[in-house]
């Protein structure tokens, strides 16, 4: 097996800003896993958050290069076994790897890859569009461009009520809002009674990742469901979240890929949480992994390549919210 990288620089439609950072471009690195004539893809992108950079995740794969081409005919299970005690420290790489592995496979099969995982594609969730943080002037310009039925809204602004009120003027579709971790309890429970008033479906992560003290009173008295996300990184923190969320949204870069990151859906349902996959500012080429979770899932952030002003490779399809799959074996991608 060969083991190819392809760094990108993702180019946005508008400067995307959330309550930490603003980005115009998204560095991206493609992983590609050759066998004879099937290609499987895998997609991570870089995240100062996580101290992620392109050079970080080429020089940690790079390390492991012998390790993934003298891999033959092992299950995706198997594979990220094998790999993952060396990136421990690096589940963005461990995830661009094991979604490509995952990709492979399914193609050498000869099947989608929710066909190989025997999923029910007929009643697929709806993908929100995100809205980054901006003035409400731009917010607003921002839903007329792309009319949807459901919008993510980013907050974590002294105005993010008067954001979600304004922005309700203009839309009729489901809101649901992400603080990033920028309220305080008493914030979050005071926003919940006016944002429910305002239909918001839902609230993402309001506190600090390891305020967990605060989040159970959250849970306990919010108006609102609270799905997390900084809170829910590793298959570890699915319990933790328990009686603190309501639900879960899983990126599979912070998690370590499809593998881990469908067993922690798992684990969710057992726990009675709701189940979402969210995306980090992803091409098609990470959207398409993403979309064959989808019969699993309550809620999904998969608008990457909505995001983007150019993309990069050809996969899934996004239509007002609905997933369309290309008539190709695995996640369905194919570079340009």
């Amino acid at each position: 097996m060969e083991l190819i990288l392809k760094g990108y620089d993702l180019k946005l439609k508008h400067t995307f800003r959330i309550s930490r950072k603003s980005i115009d471009f998204q560095p991206s690195l493609i992983v590609e896993l050759r066998d004879h004539n099937f290609s499987g893809f895998g997609e991570a992108t870089s995240n100062p958050y996580y101290n992620i950079t392109i050079e970080i995740l080429q020089n940690d794969i790079e390390q492991i290069r012998s390790l993934v081409e003298n891999t033959n005919s092992e299950t995706p299970e198997e594979f990220w076994n094998k790999i993952s005690p060396f990136l421990k420290d690096n589940p963005f790489a461990l995830c661009a790897l094991d979604n490509a592995y995952n990709d492979l496979y399914a193609r050498k099969k000869d099947e989608k890859l929710y066909e190989l995982w025997n999923y029910d594609i007929s009643h697929n969730p709806l993908t929100n569009y995100t809205i980054g943080i901006g003035s409400i002037e731009n917010m607003i310009a921002k839903m007329k461009e792309l009319p949807w039925p459901i919008y993510k809204i980013k907050l974590g602004t002294p105005e993010d009520i008067a954001i979600v009120t304004e922005l309700r003027k203009h839309s009729d579709a489901i809101f649901r809002v992400d603080a990033n971790c920028a309220w305080t309890v008493d914030e979050t429970l005071s926003n919940a009674e006016i944002l429910k008033n305002l239909n918001v479906e839902f609230i993402e992560q309001p506190l600090k990742a390891n305020d967990w003290e605060g989040q159970k009173e959250v849970f306990k008295h919010s108006v609102l469901p609270i799905i997390a996300d900084e809170s829910c990184i590793t298959e570890s923190d699915v319990a933790k979240c328990y009686n603190h969320f309501h639900g879960v949204n899983i990126k599979l870069m912070k998690c370590g890929g499809i593998t881990p990151g469908r067993r922690m859906i798992a684990e969710a349902k057992k726990l009675g949480l709701k189940t979402m996959v969210g995306c980090m500012t992803e091409s098609t080429v990470g959207i398409s992994a993403i979309a064959h979770l989808l019969p699993e899932l309550d809620y999904v952030d998969m608008d990457g390549p909505l995001l983007l002003a150019e993309d990069i490779a050809s996969g899934v399809t996004i239509k007002n919210g609905k997933t369309f799959y290309p008539d190709r074996t695995g996640t369905g991608v194919i570079l340009f």
